[in-house]
């Protein structure tokens, strides 16, 4: 047996001073010179262009790069590997996709989206890519999504490799997304770095608000606002816990660094900004980023310098400064609610919270946001629509024009905060959703089905009035809305079920099939469609299935018979293959089946859907082996455990059995995955957040509490802990009322 070997180095946050001696610290700008030892056989890669490769002993030569632009020790980067490669040249840059030899057929994809969008980034920057090469890597083991080092990006080869045959509408999405994302980075943290991880939103928030704007101009057609606006959701779910934190916000030890990297800094940040371009307007907003780029170009920045540049371009017609502080220095979002008398509406602003224990240090009447509020009416004709006012009060009072029948407010959720109509506000709403739903786009329906839902959890609406808004589910043809509408109901059907109430959890089922039984039926086993299509099948039936409605785990089985019978050489539709994975794996034959084809399959998108579908397995003893596994990392690597934990805490046997698995490793999943990291913060999330009974309050706040300070303090485990009182109360409040109304 021949044993090849790959090195690949992850230095962000806090690792470049383990690989050499330095300041390692972001601010700290140098130049650097790599020199690399190998076996001949290999190929060894870093920031820069080679210049130089002179041997040095029998079999091992030294290669030595260009001295490297002014850059952060985070960002340094080589690769030591036996690995091919596809490239093409682009405005004097080079740019190349490097992979396992045998997966070269898989890189065709990301070197056209790659080129296209470098192309992209530099028109709309104004500042040319400064290197003479960028290289995109896919690695097999890697704990990141990506890492932007600069000129050297190295992904997990499911965010880099796309397989025609297995690849869906979903996994091009997620390549094309992780790219973006990657390449914005070589302007926003490569070029210009945050002085301290305190303002890592600067880097991170940026770089996921550019990827959904760049391929919403580069790719329309994948229709990445869907995707940013789900993240948004999540997100602000996140955010109105008591132990969310500012996205600008003082870190010192190397924990409180790396819990930075969470979704706050990342799609927060992102929905900053994105509400920012929709107030101050696009041409204004291209042109603060370019002077911010141009003024800081191989320097460090705080969240101020991005405020100044902003507010040369506004030339005092708004301060931006003054209005963003008010975002980044404060936790959490403002609820705005409507008061409509007549033509006059009246706004008032609070902050909110999804706990009601309000911290003890300060009372949240000082919580205040200057908020651009944007709306829109049933007369909504004029060219002045939407409209739009900037809310830096408690309260406010506007005057509408005329008389109307109803008020959007926060339009297409480009707004970061959330609205309660009062009196008879919802009500007005709802009608006219079930009169005509087009009157309102497809993400303002998302928007209210998660804003009404949201509200139930703190008392301000009835269940009852959420699930009347969603009868008009049965005129929806979107995806934003319906994926919406299945979150919200499987959620609560998550919450009953792990309670053991299994009748009344059918009865929840039952509801959904009434409104969307004839979605379901109406749906093909196909590719074929646009792809906002193709996603709303992927949803709709991955639903169906995994909850036994209509005709969907027949027709699954069947495909899956004839795949397994052909040996897995007959191609399955991508856009339900996960779904036909999932069902098959339900028997032991098929499981063992798509076992051997997982060891055996070299597209990490089939790969992917293989796992989920294994873990989604009703088999105690096979979830208990595949979480053991993977934390080994032999046979399943250990980047795929967070997502088996998650998989494995979705189904009744399996939720249990993922707490116990986490509580029986813990000290294991910390040595190997960091206490602060995303993968942690991940993995506590996700194997408590199915809990709503005291005894299983106490249960993990007295583990974490029995471990090292070092993770009881951690702000994912303060989270979770909220987060199963919330379940508790939400129980407590509605279940009354599912049972009547059921």
């Amino acid at each position: 047996l021949f044993i090849r070997w790959l090195a690949a180095t992850q230095f962000e946050p806090l690792a470049a001073r383990s690989a050499f001696p330095c300041f390692d610290e972001p601010a700290f700008k140098a130049t650097f010179l790599i020199k690399i030892r190998r076996d001949e056989q290999y190929t060894a890669l870093s920031n820069m262009p080679k210049n130089v490769t002179i041997p040095v002993a029998a079999g091992i030569v030294q290669d030595e790069f260009s001295v490297s632009l002014k850059m952060s020790t985070y960002l340094v980067a080589f690769i030591v590997a036996n690995l091919t490669t596809t490239r093409r040249e682009t405005n004097r840059t080079r740019v190349s996709i490097y992979a396992m030899p045998q997966k070269l057929s898989q890189v065709e994809y990301a070197l056209d989206t790659a080129v296209k969008l470098l192309e992209f980034y530099q028109k709309y920057f104004h500042i040319d890519y400064p290197l003479q090469k960028l290289d995109l890597v896919a690695i097999p083991d890697f704990q990141a999504g990506a890492m932007e080092n600069w000129g050297l990006i190295t992904f997990r080869e499911t965010t880099l490799l796309y397989d025609n045959r297995t690849s869906s509408t979903m996994d091009k999405n997620l390549i094309t997304a992780v790219i973006a994302h990657e390449l914005a980075h070589q302007w926003f943290g490569n070029l210009v770095t945050m002085e301290w991880w305190n303002d890592l939103w600067l880097n991170e928030g940026f770089a996921t608000f550019m990827e959904y704007f760049a391929m919403e101009e580069t790719f329309p057609e994948l229709h990445a606002d869907e995707e940013f606006l789900k993240l948004r959701f999540k997100t602000m779910m996140k955010d109105s816990l008591n132990a969310s934190h500012p996205i600008s916000s003082a870190v010192q030890s190397s924990k409180q660094i790396e819990e930075m990297f969470d979704m706050l800094s990342y799609v927060k940040g992102a929905s900053l900004l994105l509400m920012l371009k929709k107030y101050i307007e696009h041409d204004t907003f291209q042109a603060g980023i370019q002077n911010y780029l141009h003024n800081h170009s191989y320097g460090s920045t705080r969240s101020d310098d991005l405020w100044d540049s902003m507010n040369k371009v506004t030339n005092g017609t708004l301060d931006v400064k003054r209005l963003m502080k008010t975002w980044i220095l404060q936790k959490g979002f403002p609820l705005v609610t409507i008061r409509r008398k007549g033509k006059t509406l009246f706004i008032h602003q609070e902050r909110f919270l999804r706990s009601p224990e309000s911290e003890n240090w300060t009372s949240d009447a000082s919580y205040l946001w200057h908020i651009p509020l944007s709306y829109k009416t049933s007369n909504c004709s004029s060219l002045f629509c939407p409209y739009s006012y900037l809310l830096d009060q408690k309260s406010a009072t506007i005057e509408l024009q005329e008389e109307v029948k109803w008020v959007k407010f926060n339009v297409d959720m480009d707004g970061y905060y959330i609205v309660h109509y009062a009196e008879d506000g919802w009500e007005t709403l709802i009608d006219q959703l079930k009169r005509d739903p087009t009157a309102l786009s497809a993400k303002d329906r998302a928007h209210l089905i998660n804003n009404i839902f949201t509200l139930v959890g703190v008392g301000k609406v009835s269940l009852l009035k959420a699930f009347n808004l969603l009868d008009y589910i049965v005129k929806e043809n979107e995806a934003a809305p319906i994926t919406q509408a299945l979150f919200q109901l499987s959620v609560i059907y998550g919450l009953i079920e792990k309670r053991g109430m299994q009748d009344l959890a059918a009865r929840v089922v039952g509801r959904v099939e009434k409104l969307l039984g004839s979605k379901i039926d109406q749906q093909t086993w196909t590719d074929n469609g646009t792809l906002s299509e193709r996603e709303l099948r992927s949803t709709v039936l991955a639903f169906a299935c995994s909850y036994h409605l209509g005709k969907c785990n027949t027709t699954a089985t069947k495909l899956f018979e004839d795949w397994k019978a052909s040996n897995g050489t007959k191609s399955l539709p991508t856009d339900v293959m996960k779904t036909v994975f999932t069902t098959g794996a339900k028997s032991n034959d098929g499981w063992e089946f798509l076992l051997s084809m997982y060891t055996s399959s070299v597209s990490e998108a089939e790969k992917y859907k293989m796992l989920e579908a294994l873990a989604s397995t009703e088999d105690v003893r096979k979830l208990i082996w595949l979480m053991q596994t993977s934390l080994e990392g032999d046979f399943i690597r250990s980047q795929e455990l967070s997502h088996i934990i998650a998989t494995v805490s979705q189904s009744l046997p399996g939720h249990l059995l993922a707490w116990d698995f986490v509580k029986e490793n813990w000290e294991k999943l910390i040595q190997k995955f960091h206490v602060g990291s995303y993968t942690i913060q991940n993995i506590v999330t996700v194997s408590t957040s199915q809990f709503s009974t005291e005894a299983h309050l106490v249960e993990v706040k007295t583990f974490f509490e029995s471990k090292s300070e070092k993770s009881s303090e951690l702000r994912c485990v303060r989270e979770a802990i909220e987060t199963i009182q919330l379940n508790i109360k939400w129980m407590m409040t509605n279940l009354k009322m599912l049972q009547q109304w059921l």
